[in-house]
């Protein structure tokens, strides 16, 4: 993994955009949707960087970009038509350790923008490194197409709803669990029977309160992880805990949840776990005197 995906807080971060062109223009289009402090240089401003500058919190400077204007910088974009400015400040950046984007040259840049699907708090990155665009801007409109346009106010009724739920729901019953449980039966957009569809869950997951059982999955340290069906994806992102006898593979690792335990075992022994959701990967489902309890 040659660019590692990270979100950053823009309330304190300065951004520098060196050039006024279309290209900035697009670039600039998706800076000032955050909070980051935006200035721009450049000698020629089309019309769409003028327009955003009226209208959004952006400083203009029009003129040639000199050295003195990365200090301070934590982000630059470089947009100019000059190949050698673009590379000149791309290793003076890279000297005053300032993240550094040049449009149309990965070869120069310490980071890169990837295609975003914004849906409030919701964000969704897709990249193909630098090396694929055009596909990472296909699968971003697949995204755009799929998810409802209301998912924003889902989650901000989820965040809204949080304290109180952890005032509701019983402590034996995990936030994670429910929460699958809410979603699954709602869906990802918010509706007017949203907030009955929680009061629901929420009535539900109380009432099976000591009648909830353990779910044990198996999967055989021979089987092939690519020919998994699909089916099995959502709830590999349910497992609270792993168990395995020989190491889980890396394909499948990256299937599972992140922040489930993971554990080794060895049979003929005894297990006792409280978790709803038990991964066992192991060589055969046939484990002799080995007990998992609940």
């Amino acid at each position: 993994m040659q660019y590692f995906p990270i979100f950053v807080d823009t309330q304190n971060i300065n951004v520098l955009v060196v050039g006024a062109g279309e290209v900035a223009a697009r670039k600039l289009a998706l800076l000032v949707r955050t909070e980051a402090k935006i200035t721009v240089i450049a000698d020629k401003i089309c019309d769409e960087v003028e327009e955003l500058v009226k209208t959004h919190r952006v400083k203009l400077k029009p003129r040639l970009v000199n050295e003195d204007d990365i200090e301070g910088i934590q982000l630059l974009y470089l947009a100019t038509a000059d190949r050698k400015v673009n590379q000149q400040y791309a290793a003076l950046a890279t000297q005053n350790n300032i993240l550094v984007n040049v449009v149309d040259s990965p070869e120069d840049c310490s980071f890169i923008t990837p295609a975003i699907v914004d849906r409030g708090k919701l964000q969704i990155a897709v990249s193909g490194s630098g090396a694929a665009p055009v596909i990472a801007g296909l699968i971003r409109t697949k995204i755009e197409s799929w998810l409802p346009q209301s998912v924003s106010q889902l989650i901000e009724f989820a965040a809204n709803t949080r304290s109180s739920l952890k005032q509701t729901l019983n402590k034996s019953v995990g936030l994670r669990q429910f929460w699958y449980q809410f979603f699954n039966r709602n869906g990802f957009g918010f509706s007017e029977v949203t907030p009955d569809v929680f009061q629901q869950t929420l009535e539900q997951c109380n009432e099976a309160l000591g009648t909830a059982v353990t779910k044990i999955y198996f999967i055989q340290s021979a089987q092939d992880i690519s020919t998994l069906p699909i089916s099995v994806l959502p709830i590999l992102q349910q497992i609270d805990d792993v168990y395995f006898e020989d190491e889980v593979p890396q394909e499948l690792n990256e299937l599972i949840r992140r922040d489930a335990t993971r554990n080794r075992f060895r049979t003929n022994q005894t297990y006792e776990f409280q978790s709803a959701n038990v991964l066992v990967y192991a060589t055969s489902c046939n484990l002799p005197n080995t007990i998992f309890l609940k």
